[in-house]
């Protein structure tokens, strides 16, 4: 299996922590959130990591080194320029895949206790090929995804105002938030043609639209922190320990 952790974040809402250290590096609990999703994702069958890297990228690179790249193979895909977002990303990483078989993609400011073997056995499981899996959960926000009794049919933005349906809703539906780690079928690499810096969300929507499957996983009931800014960082390190 291989995954890859979404590290080229600039870390602007962790400020001044970021402006000498990169955010994959920030410790919650006394440990890297770099090295919190790395050993996840090893303990779930991970055997090669991609890590994609921008701000204080060399940093990052000697930690890998440093943890002997925490016993499987890393590859780090570099964005030189600017970060490419979590589409941009993915795309630029493309050629370090063997794209034989769905891979985990995790936001490295993502800490939390979801079963990734589970999310990655449903995704496998459906009688109804999968495009991505989504982790998702109850809880407010302003970017929730639109899901029904199929899967993922849209996304809104009540900050802007605005809905996208995808496809029609079947069922009950409900508005739930992303939770930053997805499972993703290599298909993805032949059907995406954006570039530069873009959202992966953009391109489940297109595809969506042209009869693809995107699922949800409900996490709602695990503990889940995403470490964005300086006041989720402080509550992260509260309710773990630090």
């Amino acid at each position: 299996m291989e995954a890859m952790i979404l590290a080229a974040g600039l870390g602007t809402r962790l400020r001044p922590l970021t402006e000498q250290t990169p955010k994959a590096l920030i410790e919650v609990a006394g440990t890297p959130m770099l090295e919190r999703v790395a050993r996840r994702l090893v303990e779930a069958g991970a055997e090669r990591l991609i890590v994609n890297v921008h701000h204080h990228a060399d940093q990052v690179e000697r930690f890998l080194e440093e943890k002997l790249n925490f016993g499987v193979e890393v590859l780090i895909s570099r964005e030189v320029t600017e970060p490419l977002e979590t589409g941009g990303g993915l795309a630029a990483a493309a050629d370090l895949f063997a794209k034989t078989a769905p891979f985990f993609l995790h936001n490295v400011d993502v800490i939390s206790d979801l079963d990734l073997r589970a999310m990655y056995a449903a995704h496998l499981d459906d009688p109804q090929p999968r495009l991505a899996t989504l982790a998702v959960s109850q809880r407010d926000t302003r970017r929730p995804l639109l899901v029904d009794e199929r899967g993922v049919y849209g996304v809104a933005n009540k900050s802007r105002g605005w809905q996208r349906e995808a496809r029609p809703p079947r069922g009950a539906v409900t508005e739930l938030g992303f939770a930053g780690v997805h499972v993703i079928s290599p298909e993805i690499f032949r059907l995406m043609h954006e570039r530069h810096a873009f959202s992966i969300i953009d391109v489940y929507m297109r595809l969506l639209e042209d009869g693809q499957h995107v699922a949800a996983f409900d996490i709602s009931d695990v503990s889940w922190y995403e470490v964005g800014n300086l006041e989720r960082l402080e509550r992260a390190r509260s309710l773990i320990g630090d």
